[in-house]
């Protein structure tokens, strides 16, 4: 019998372990919130401490790395292998996550370098992974692509939805729902949404956006309010899509003209934080259907918004860092802030919540730890001693670095 009892616990211990192990598919992980319920992460490493492997990648790119199995996926542009003004290559790669070795790269798309923001890069967006297949978004000239591989680099199928004119560049995250591929098309143009069939490419539904207005902000698909919301800021509005037909369910204006921050959900709530040209913190109910501009605000404040760092909603708290480098704690329901903290020069990646903690990302690849609690502690700092400008990744106790020059794999190695 006690040996029964013994095989029993050991088959639901390790059913948990299984259960609780996480991949990172894509733009901030499984939920698209930059939320994890992985352990084992390390909170203190240094460049040479703690270092699973460190890899050299070609080329330059902000897009953060996704985590499958056994393999890690991640895009760059090779702006500096073309002489000139010639076209360079934009490419997936492939890499193997126990020792960071190269499996395959393979070129998307070859273009000239676009016009870019100086905080932007030429491979910005984040590629996202069902398992079987991988998916990738890229700026050609003045249209948008999106293109399908499989785990081989075999080339499945090539789209391209529409034109694409930003000054600023491009960004915008492939997201999967069911058997769909959902992308942004936001641009200085007629900007529209649409949805793929995932193994075809055929286009499922395709709808226009409203004032023509550039943003960078892939969708967060939510059940809310008792249905399946797609919600999403961009080109000066808030609104919130059934996924299956794109058809409107509610829609506020404003805060303001331009985004980049995803948004988050918790505990009944959407929560946004924006910063161009004027400053932004907002609560929304979702429930609502229409123009719910005046109805369903929560709260809102202007002080302690960012731009580009998406935040973080947990625990009752909301959490967010400005690009300047100020970081604030709030009452998810209320706003009230709770607590203030500069943690570095200045923030292009968002924050990642695991263990009850926030692992807060500079630009310098000096990383705050800092418990998910109402009252600031700082748990420590750590520097990898390279620029990093890319959101990172976390899985089954390890976390995924990109910094310019190279991807980093933080922690312990798997067995």
């Amino acid at each position: 019998m006690r040996q029964i009892s013994l095989a029993i616990s050991l088959f639901f211990l390790v059913s948990s372990s299984a259960l609780q192990a996480e991949d990172w598919p894509g733009w901030r992980g499984p939920r698209g919130d930059g939320t994890s319920i992985d352990t084992g992460f390390p909170i203190q490493w240094t460049a040479t401490q703690n270092v699973v492997w460190k890899v050299a990648i070609p080329g330059r790119g902000h897009s953060s790395p996704i985590i499958c199995g056994d393999r890690v996926f991640l895009t760059s542009c090779l702006e500096g292998e073309a002489p000139g003004n010639e076209p360079c290559d934009r490419v997936l790669i492939s890499l193997d996550r126990k020792s960071g070795q190269i499996h395959w790269k393979t070129v998307v798309e070859k273009a000239p370098l676009e016009r870019i923001h100086t905080l932007n890069s030429y491979s910005s967006s984040t590629p996202a992974t069902d398992g079987e297949r991988v998916y990738v978004t890229f700026l050609n000239r003045d249209k948008l692509l999106v293109v399908c591989y499989d785990f081989d680099g075999k080339e499945l199928w090539r789209k391209s939805p529409g034109p694409f004119k930003s000054q600023h560049g491009f960004c915008s995250p492939p997201v999967l729902y069911k058997g769909s591929v959902i992308v942004n098309g936001d641009h200085d143009g007629n900007g529209y949404l649409v949805s793929f069939d995932k193994k075809t490419g055929e286009v499922k539904w395709k709808i226009d956006r409203p004032n023509h207005t550039r943003s960078y902000c892939p969708p967060l698909i939510v059940e809310a309010a008792g249905k399946t919301q797609l919600v999403m800021t961009g080109s000066k509005c808030v609104c919130s899509y059934n996924p299956d037909d794109g058809s409107l369910i509610w829609t506020i204006d404003g805060p303001t003209e331009q985004f980049v921050a995803s948004m988050v959900y918790h505990k009944n709530l959407l929560f946004l934080t924006a910063g161009f040209p004027t400053y932004h913190v907002m609560a929304i109910r979702p429930d609502g259907t229409g123009n719910v501009t005046k109805t369903h605000v929560q709260w809102h404040e202007t002080k302690g918004a960012g731009y580009v760092p998406s935040p973080l909603a947990v625990n009752g708290l909301f959490f967010n860092v400005k690009d300047e480098g100020l970081a604030t704690c709030r009452n998810a329901e209320t706003g009230k802030l709770l607590w203030e903290e500069r943690l570095g020069k200045h923030f292009s990646a968002s924050p990642v919540f695991a263990e009850n903690r926030l692992y807060f990302l500079d630009d310098e690849g000096k990383m705050t730890v800092v418990q998910a609690d109402k009252n600031l502690e700082v748990l420590s700092k750590n520097s990898l001693n390279e620029n990093c400008f890319a959101s990172p990744a976390f899985s089954k106790g390890q976390i995924f670095i990109r910094g310019e020059k190279h991807l980093w794999c933080i922690g312990t190695q798997i067995k």
